[in-house]
């Protein structure tokens, strides 16, 4: 279908959040986030898709076969970890009339150095699937597949590592699994880091909060 994006940006009881969980994870992993936009007068839409199943493009279309039908408020998007990749692909073929705005929570924007050290593992390459392949970088990685994004997106990402080991395998500050820096994209309006790691970071009613500011205002509050 042929969507464009809206110029309409205000906050109404229709607007409806769609939320993409990440790798390995299904919608349950977002029950927290969904509880606290729909307190936030929001409708949140949980959409669970096979991650391990399929390339970016491929999960990016299943997304697509379930996404609400056009209300009359503005559709944002929340997302966790992959799934704002899922979402950049998405966004990146068609999108809807009325977007609104997408905050996406420790997304590995620039791929993952975790990933490109643990990709040649068969054990890795069986059970991640094709999607977590091209997290690696190389000529079909994500900063060639993707490119900038062109909506109005805010990032928040972690610098809490906690008691991961596989951290260490992480050049600089990093939630756990994605570096900082690896979360930036070209493109985005708005970037926040927060003192948390990355497995529950959208678990946290204060960065809920975060994003149900940059879908009101477009920024976070710093």
């Amino acid at each position: 279908m042929g969507w464009a994006s809206s110029s309409s940006r205000d906050v109404s009881s229709g607007d409806v959040v769609v939320l993409l969980h990440g790798l390995g994870r299904t919608s349950l992993s977002l029950l927290v986030p969904n509880f606290l936009l729909r307190r936030a007068g929001y409708a949140p839409v949980g959409i669970h898709y096979p991650s391990r199943s399929g390339s970016l493009e491929e999960l990016a279309g299943h997304v697509r076969e379930h996404l609400p039908a056009r209300g009359e408020g503005d559709v944002h998007f929340l997302t966790h970890s992959m799934g704002g990749l899922v979402a950049r692909a998405l966004l990146r073929e068609e999108r809807p009339d009325n977007l609104g705005r997408v905050v996406m929570l420790a997304p590995p924007n620039q791929g993952s150095q975790l990933a490109g050290r643990l990709q040649d593992l068969g054990l890795f390459r069986s059970v991640m699937g094709p999607a977590a392949q091209q997290l690696g970088g190389g000529p079909e990685g994500i900063a060639e597949l993707l490119g900038p994004v062109d909506f109005d997106l805010g990032v928040i990402t972690g610098d809490r590592p906690r008691a991961n080991p596989l951290a260490r395998l992480i050049r600089g500050p990093s939630d756990g699994k994605v570096a900082v820096d690896e979360a930036r994209v070209e493109g985005m309006s708005d970037f926040l880091v927060v003192h948390r790691g990355h497995t529950f970071i959208m678990n946290d009613p204060e960065v809920i909060r975060q994003a149900a500011q940059f879908f009101a205002t477009g920024s976070f509050k710093h």
